[in-house]
Formats: C-alpha cells, sequence, structure tokens
C-alpha cells in the first residue's frame, strides 16, 4: 500500500517527452492495466486507438486545433496563433497517442431518455477508471502521460480523421512517452475543501 500512495503522489501529468519510440512492451503493460477497471455491469466500455506514426498523429493535431479555433470563433474569441501552434505541436511530436473512446456495447437500453442518460454517465464513469489505470501504470514503467480532453471538444473532427464507426465515441487522449522534464506537484484542494459528512454538514476535518 505504501507504494500505491506514493504512485498517486509521485504521478505527474508530463507533456514533453524524449524524442525516442515508446518499447512495445511497456505499451501492452498498459493497455493490459486497463482492462483491471472497474466498470458498470463489467461491460468493459472502453476502447483505445493507438497513434505512433508521425504523419497521422501531426494531421490529427493540426486538424483537432483548427476545429478548436473555429468552435471559439462562434463565442467571438479569437485563439492566439502561437498558442495554437504550440498545442499542434505538443500532441505532433508526442511518441505515442491512445485515443480513449467510449462505446455502449454490452450496457443497458431503456426506453426512458433519463434512465438512458444515466447509463450514459455510468460509461464515461467507467472509461475515466481505465484512464487513471493507465496513467499508474506508465507512471510506474517510468513513463510520463498526459490526460487531454480535447477530443470531446471536435468529436465529428477526430472520428471523421480516424475513421472511427458511429458505435464508438471518441472522447479523450492521453500522449505518452518517456519523460523530458519533472514537474512539480500543482496545488491541491484539502479534505476540508472537497470532503463532507452528515448530508453536507460539517467537514471530515
Amino acid at each position: 500500500m505504501s507504494s500505491l500512495r506514493e504512485a498517486l503522489k509521485q504521478r505527474r501529468s508530463i507533456r514533453r517527452y524524449q524524442n525516442k519510440p515508446v518499447a512495445k512492451e511497456l505499451v501492452l503493460e498498459v493497455l493490459e492495466a486497463t482492462g483491471w477497471a472497474p466498470s458498470a455491469h463489467n461491460s468493459q466500455p472502453w476502447r483505445f486507438i493507438l497513434l505512433e506514426d508521425s504523419a497521422v498523429k501531426r494531421e490529427l493535431s493540426y486538424e483537432m486545433a483548427e476545429a478548436w479555433a473555429a468552435d471559439m470563433a462562434k463565442d467571438g474569441s479569437k485563439v492566439d496563433e502561437a498558442k495554437r501552434i504550440e498545442r499542434r505541436e505538443r500532441f505532433a511530436n508526442a511518441p505515442l497517442i491512445i485515443v480513449a473512446c467510449l462505446s455502449m456495447d454490452g450496457m443497458m437500453a431503456f426506453a426512458d431518455e433519463q434512465r438512458q442518460r444515466i447509463e450514459r454517465d455510468l460509461v464515461v464513469e467507467s472509461l475515466a477508471a481505465a484512464i487513471q489505470n493507465m496513467l499508474l501504470t506508465a507512471h510506474g514503467l517510468g513513463l510520463g502521460a498526459c490526460w487531454y480532453c480535447a477530443p470531446a471538444f471536435c468529436k465529428p473532427t477526430v472520428r471523421k480523421m480516424l475513421r472511427i464507426p458511429e458505435t464508438v465515441e471518441p472522447t479523450a487522449l492521453i500522449t505518452i512517452g518517456y519523460p523530458a522534464e519533472s514537474p512539480a506537484a500543482p496545488p491541491k484542494k484539502t479534505l476540508a475543501e472537497y470532503c463532507y459528512a452528515d448530508c453536507w454538514g460539517k467537514p471530515l476535518r
């Protein structure tokens, strides 16, 4: 348990990587770990797409950056060009990209719209648990990783670019590689700020 606590506290979101591919056996270990995450109905509703080809990574990063800028423009906001390039290069230069998707296969189907929305919530929660397993395993193997929600804002773009079937929904993107940085821990809330007892009574401490 002490090693688990250490891993939880030492893991960081790594955005800069060494320029070398990730060993295949390590990639397989990271992916296998996702299968041990808890999931609603044991449906294991996650689907992962691995991207290592430089041309594919660069095209995807470009298309997502353009979609992000177009989306911001709808609100009258203009994306700083330097920031757009930085975000684009961050994805394009990552040794490995894993596109995390969800699927409703194996989930219950309800005629009631509200209950069906709840069922989808369970799929989202299950995928998040699988991604957490991925991040912790990558850290334990000496790899760095970062979880991005960018695909959630441009699903049609990602779907078209990667030819993802309609039954599979791109939701997140995880970059993985050998770390080229060692960031400090970001500020964390205290238990008193997020943990309550007795139906929103006094904080635990």
